[in-house]
């Protein structure tokens, strides 16, 4: 059975509360109303947020970053670097899945060996695991790991990655999670039902190594739109919601019976560009066919396009002024962050001037792509981008916005020619972003996992992996800086924004603001 087929048969199976609709919450009850929805159970089928959030609350990793995006210890309770390539975990004692089965070393190498061949990932793992050479069982609690190379990064790294029950995953497909056979994790809560396109039902895990949850059962329902989500809130149906609009937050704020959390975001809002092929479908002549050459492959082209955003604009107008304009991929307070790498000014002349040195004097035809549901003002953002491109001499055919389920997928195939898509940093540094974004794609090696446009220069890669290689941190994050220049510079992307992110709740219920943009039930908690 196809994916499609198996959405299709559990969407059938509606419960009765699902169509005689849910009552507001109980003391030990809660119910969420998120922006996004997964694509499916399988936490090694996408890193994208709208899957992660879901995962997260059902399987565990070896380390958690904390709201601040520190790392803790969670299924792995400590950690040795024995050598430049030699790696010791050790696991945390007595942990066991939801079904009563003892958490095995072997689950956790199959786990990081399992996330290399997942079928149509649109955003996979491959980058987590790509420096592994080998894993060893030592004990029933220990890992010895040998890497390909020395990977200070090492555990921020295998650390992400969601482990998963060895003897319900293996030769399954992705079907065996998304009816929940399969999806039995360690964490802190089961899942009961999924119905795509509506909800999802957890219920509490008592069986869990850690902290005990606030809530028993817990509901999360799929509401795209931003009017709607609110308005569930503010009418009591929903306890929590997520990506509160930035217009919505004042009136929020002033709302009897309701609380916001925020925090400045550390997910870069970037426009990417399909640099990397002859013809892209989307950027077209006059006869509205393909160019040949690209002009997206021009280095001037890029930086006019760069040049034509008025990023400043865009947070004030569209996001309330709830964001920062960015220049690079990480805000100032993580590692690699380069305070000299200031947001790119709008200069339209200066653009037009590029644009005709490169040979495209009177511009050409573009479609800009976005998700309409993924962040707030993400197609908003894209129809001011035309606007501004329009302005400096390019024929805007189209922003065509859809689902972000369908258009993270769409994106990772190379359907689209400009669009406009975001990339969280989990870690402290900017090691594996920038390795998963910019760096050229090669899966043995585990880059460019997230590199939709498979852009490719090799200073930024001889740069990075001088950087990943650098055990003394000042070291490194100096490297870091450097590499970051060298693909701002080249414009490997386009830095939008930072948005500032909120979440809203009942007054009762207390929410943690991460700068993950989580949305999970174990960040929730009932007031005191």
């Amino acid at each position: 059975m196809t994916s499609t087929a198996a959405l299709k048969g559990l969407a059938l199976t509606v419960s009765v509360a699902a169509l005689l609709g849910f009552a507001p919450a109980n003391a030990a009850d809660l119910i969420i109303g998120s922006s996004t929805e997964p694509s499916a159970l399988d936490p090694h089928f996408s890193r994208t947020g709208n899957n992660q959030n879901i995962a997260a609350q059902i399987f565990d990793r070896l380390i958690e970053p904390d709201p601040n995006l520190q790392v803790k210890p969670a299924l792995a309770e400590s950690w040795t670097n024995v050598d430049p390539t030699t790696w010791r975990i050790k696991l945390r004692a007595g942990v066991t899945f939801q079904d009563g089965s003892p958490l095995t070393p072997e689950d956790v190498i199959y786990s990081l060996t399992r996330v290399k061949d997942i079928p149509n990932s649109p955003a996979p793992f491959t980058g987590n695991v790509g420096t592994i050479a080998s894993m060893t069982v030592v004990d029933p609690l220990t890992i010895e790991f040998k890497t390909k190379g020395p990977t200070p990064d090492f555990i921020e790294q295998v650390g992400l990655v969601y482990v998963v029950q060895k003897k319900l995953a293996e030769g399954k497909t992705i079907e065996a999670f998304n009816n929940g056979s399969a999806a039995v994790g360690t964490g802190a809560y089961k899942v009961k039902e999924w119905v795509p396109g509506d909800h999802v039902t957890l219920v509490r895990n008592d069986k869990f190594w850690g902290k005990k949850p606030a809530f028993e059962n817990v509901t999360i329902k799929f509401i795209a739109n931003d009017a709607a989500r609110v308005a569930a809130l503010r009418s009591g149906s929903v306890d929590l919601i997520d990506a509160v609009p930035p217009n919505d937050v004042r009136t929020l704020e002033k709302t009897k019976g309701i609380k916001l959390a925020s925090i400045a975001s550390a997910r870069v809002i970037y426009l990417a560009l399909d640099a990397s092929r002859d013809e892209t479908p989307f950027i077209v002549g006059a006869d509205g066919k393909a160019l040949n050459p690209n002009p997206l492959k021009d280095q001037r082209v890029r930086v006019a396009l760069s040049k034509l955003i008025n990023r400043r604009l865009i947070v004030d107008r569209l996001l309330d002024g709830a964001g920062d304009a960015a220049g690079q991929l990480v805000p100032v307070g993580v590692g690699g962050s380069d305070p000299e790498l200031k947001p790119l000014a709008q200069d339209v002349a200066g653009a037009k001037k590029l644009l005709a040195e490169a040979g495209y004097p009177q511009g050409f035809g573009i479609t800009i792509h976005t998700s309409n549901d993924r962040f707030a003002g993400d197609a908003a953002s894209a129809q001011a981008i035309g606007q501004m491109f329009a302005q400096g001499g390019l024929k805007v055919n189209g922003v065509v916005a859809q689902p972000y389920n369908v258009y993270a997928s769409a994106a990772g195939k190379q359907s689209f020619s400009a669009f406009i898509f975001s990339l969280g940093n989990t870690t402290p540094t900017s090691a594996t972003s920038l390795k998963n974004l910019l760096m050229t794609p090669d899966k043995d090696a585990g880059t460019g996992s997230f590199n939709r446009t498979r852009y490719s220069n090799p200073a930024f890669d001889a740069k990075m992996k001088e950087a990943l290689a650098e055990f003394d941190l000042e070291k490194r994050i100096a490297l870091l800086k450097q590499a970051t220049k060298i693909g701002v510079d080249d414009v490997g992307f386009v830095p939008l924004f930072w948005p500032k992110v909120y979440w809203a709740s009942k007054e009762n219920i207390t929410y943690t603001a991460n700068r993950g943009e989580d949305l999970m039930a174990t960040l929730a908690g009932i007031a005191q």
